[in-house]
């Protein structure tokens, strides 16, 4: 073998071992990266990547929908990765000739696609195992014994006048709802994010409605008072006994958690 051979094949080698110097942009990618064992390569991270323990010891670079470039650059990242709303910083850190990569995290088929592509990106081997775990809480969960319609609301307030965002259509909690046998309370043709008001819930009446509360941005609300508020509205579900908060950290987040996810609410779905 000649020297230059050597030499190129080398590079070649060490190119292919090193690592990453990684900057997510999202939550949902931080965990992903972390549970495909390459978390000593990240070294940013957005708010409230809070999972892991180990990622909230790494910088912050802002929030997942205003990422501070600035501070990414200062990071001298390999890599960033990112999700569809984060395209404008996307494009603007190949203008710097850091490498981006692009994640589709809205419904389980593109969770576990997403994972896969980073996997393979970071030479990692771990993802059939996370892929298989979220296979397995699809064929382990029961369907709902007494086919509903449910609506899934995104946050818990106790002013019921202001808007409400729910689960709308092509996303991952539409795809839980419907493999536990159940239907979308929400109808609507609109793709785009379902904004109700107090009226539009009554008029859209669901028979059961599940209300996903995340501690680390709603630490000030009553939650007996919210609660209370959603019995107040007419509808099925108030009437049947169908309205209920979940908590766990995990439900807003498309990671390979979803497993987790699907669990959660299936048995809520069930109960």
């Amino acid at each position: 073998m000649s020297i230059k051979t050597f030499l190129i094949t080398l590079f070649f080698i060490l190119n292919l071992s090193a690592s990453e110097r990684i900057v997510s942009l999202s939550p949902s990618i931080t965990e992903i990266v972390f549970a495909l064992e390459k978390g000593n390569e990240v070294v940013g991270t957005s708010s409230y990547s809070l999972y892991p323990k180990q990622a909230q010891n790494l910088p912050i670079i802002g929030g997942y929908e205003n990422p501070h470039l600035e501070k990414i650059l200062a990071l001298s990242p390999t890599l960033v990765i990112g999700q569809s709303y984060s395209q404008n910083t996307l494009e603007k850190l190949k203008k710097f000739n850091v490498k981006t990569l692009v994640l589709d995290l809205k419904t389980i088929e593109s969770i576990k696609k997403s994972i896969s592509l980073v996997a393979k990106k970071l030479n990692s081997n771990n993802d059939n195992k996370l892929i298989q775990n979220i296979n397995l809480a699809i064929q382990n969960a029961k369907k709902s014994t007494k086919p509903h319609s449910v609506m899934i609301v995104y946050g818990l307030r106790e002013d019921l006048r202001n808007a409400t965002y729910i689960a709308g259509h092509n996303i991952f909690f539409e795809d839980i709802i419907l493999a536990c046998g159940n239907t979308n309370a929400y109808t609507s043709t609109n793709m785009a994010q379902p904004v109700l008001s107090y009226e539009n819930i009554i008029a859209i009446n669901p028979d059961q409605i599940i209300i996903l509360h995340s501690h680390a941005t709603e630490g000030n609300v009553d939650v007996k008072k919210a609660l209370k508020n959603w019995y107040t509205l007419p509808t099925n579900a108030s009437k049947n006994g169908k309205i209920s908060i979940v908590d766990e950290d995990y439900l807003h987040i498309p990671s390979h958690r979803i497993a987790l996810t699907i669990k959660r609410l299936y048995s809520e779905m069930n109960d």
